[in-house]
Protein backbone atom coordinates (compact mmCIF):
# COMPACT_ATOMS: atom_id res chain seq x y z
CA UNK A 1 0.00 0.00 0.00
CA UNK A 2 1.14 3.26 -1.01
CA UNK A 3 0.72 6.92 0.65
CA UNK A 4 2.21 9.38 -2.54
CA UNK A 5 5.83 8.22 -3.08
CA UNK A 6 6.18 6.77 0.10
CA UNK A 7 5.36 2.69 1.32
CA UNK A 8 3.52 2.32 4.41
CA UNK A 9 5.58 0.29 6.56
CA UNK A 10 4.17 -2.07 9.14
CA UNK A 11 6.01 -1.05 11.98
CA UNK A 12 4.49 -2.39 14.68
CA UNK A 13 3.99 -5.66 13.74
CA UNK A 14 7.43 -6.21 13.08
CA UNK A 15 8.46 -7.02 16.31
CA UNK A 16 10.78 -3.61 16.45
CA UNK A 17 11.33 -2.76 20.07
CA UNK A 18 11.25 1.28 19.24
CA UNK A 19 7.98 0.96 17.76
CA UNK A 20 5.98 -2.19 19.44
CA UNK A 21 4.62 -1.53 22.60
CA UNK A 22 6.97 -2.04 25.61
CA UNK A 23 5.20 -5.28 26.81
CA UNK A 24 4.45 -6.50 23.45
CA UNK A 25 8.12 -5.92 22.88
CA UNK A 26 8.98 -7.66 25.92
CA UNK A 27 6.52 -10.86 24.83
CA UNK A 28 8.07 -11.28 21.78
CA UNK A 29 11.01 -11.95 23.45
CA UNK A 30 13.04 -8.76 22.99
CA UNK A 31 15.17 -7.82 26.12
CA UNK A 32 13.99 -5.35 28.57
CA UNK A 33 16.08 -2.34 28.66
CA UNK A 34 17.46 -3.22 32.30
CA UNK A 35 18.89 -6.56 30.84
CA UNK A 36 22.46 -7.40 31.06
CA UNK A 37 24.15 -7.21 28.07
CA UNK A 38 28.06 -8.04 26.43
CA UNK A 39 29.48 -6.00 23.92
CA UNK A 40 31.04 -7.60 20.83
CA UNK A 41 34.83 -7.03 20.71
CA UNK A 42 35.94 -3.06 20.90
CA UNK A 43 38.36 -2.25 18.32
CA UNK A 44 40.64 0.00 18.85
CA UNK A 45 42.79 0.58 22.04
CA UNK A 46 41.06 0.89 25.30
CA UNK A 47 42.43 4.15 26.70
CA UNK A 48 40.49 6.08 28.99
CA UNK A 49 39.96 9.94 27.61
CA UNK A 50 41.83 8.98 24.09
CA UNK A 51 39.91 9.52 21.23
CA UNK A 52 39.10 6.27 19.38
CA UNK A 53 36.55 4.44 16.64
CA UNK A 54 35.19 1.29 18.12
CA UNK A 55 32.52 -1.23 16.53
CA UNK A 56 29.80 -3.17 18.61
CA UNK A 57 26.84 -5.93 17.29
CA UNK A 58 23.30 -4.45 18.46
CA UNK A 59 20.51 -7.18 17.53
CA UNK A 60 17.10 -6.23 17.39
CA UNK A 61 16.83 -3.24 14.96
CA UNK A 62 14.67 -3.39 11.84
CA UNK A 63 14.27 -0.11 10.61
CA UNK A 64 15.28 3.95 10.64
CA UNK A 65 13.56 4.46 13.77
CA UNK A 66 15.56 1.80 15.33
CA UNK A 67 18.99 3.43 13.93
CA UNK A 68 17.64 6.72 14.68
CA UNK A 69 17.08 5.44 18.56
CA UNK A 70 20.33 4.32 18.85
CA UNK A 71 22.38 6.64 17.37
CA UNK A 72 21.06 8.97 19.44
CA UNK A 73 21.45 7.57 22.62
CA UNK A 74 24.76 6.90 21.93
CA UNK A 75 25.37 10.08 20.50
CA UNK A 76 24.48 11.89 24.01
CA UNK A 77 26.62 9.80 26.02
CA UNK A 78 29.67 12.52 27.34
CA UNK A 79 33.07 11.57 25.50
CA UNK A 80 31.27 10.18 22.51
CA UNK A 81 31.79 12.40 18.74
CA UNK A 82 29.94 10.16 16.41
CA UNK A 83 27.83 7.00 16.36
CA UNK A 84 26.41 5.23 13.44
CA UNK A 85 24.73 2.07 12.35
CA UNK A 86 25.01 -0.42 9.58
CA UNK A 87 21.08 -1.61 9.83
CA UNK A 88 21.37 -5.59 9.08
CA UNK A 89 17.06 -5.65 9.59
CA UNK A 90 16.55 -8.51 12.24
CA UNK A 91 20.20 -9.19 12.23
CA UNK A 92 23.06 -7.66 14.10
CA UNK A 93 23.81 -4.36 13.16
CA UNK A 94 27.33 -2.49 13.43
CA UNK A 95 27.15 0.21 15.33
CA UNK A 96 30.59 2.61 15.22
CA UNK A 97 31.18 4.68 18.24
CA UNK A 98 33.82 7.66 17.86
CA UNK A 99 35.00 9.29 20.91
CA UNK A 100 36.56 8.53 24.14
CA UNK A 101 33.20 7.25 26.20
CA UNK A 102 33.36 4.01 27.94
CA UNK A 103 32.13 0.83 26.64
CA UNK A 104 30.11 0.18 29.63
CA UNK A 105 28.67 3.79 28.99
CA UNK A 106 27.91 2.80 25.17
CA UNK A 107 26.29 -0.49 26.12
CA UNK A 108 23.99 2.00 29.14
CA UNK A 109 22.86 4.02 26.27
CA UNK A 110 22.04 1.13 23.96
CA UNK A 111 19.76 -0.11 26.80
CA UNK A 112 18.44 2.19 27.33
CA UNK A 113 17.43 2.90 23.92
CA UNK A 114 15.71 -0.57 24.15
CA UNK A 115 18.72 -2.79 22.40
CA UNK A 116 20.92 -5.52 23.29
CA UNK A 117 24.62 -5.24 22.28
CA UNK A 118 25.73 -8.57 20.59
Amino acid sequence: MHIGNRPQLPLASSGCSCCTPRGAADQAGTQPAGAAHQPSSAVGPSNAGASFQRDFGVEGMTCGHCVRSVETAVSAVAGVTSASIDLVPGGRSRLTVKGSASDADVREAVAAAGYALA
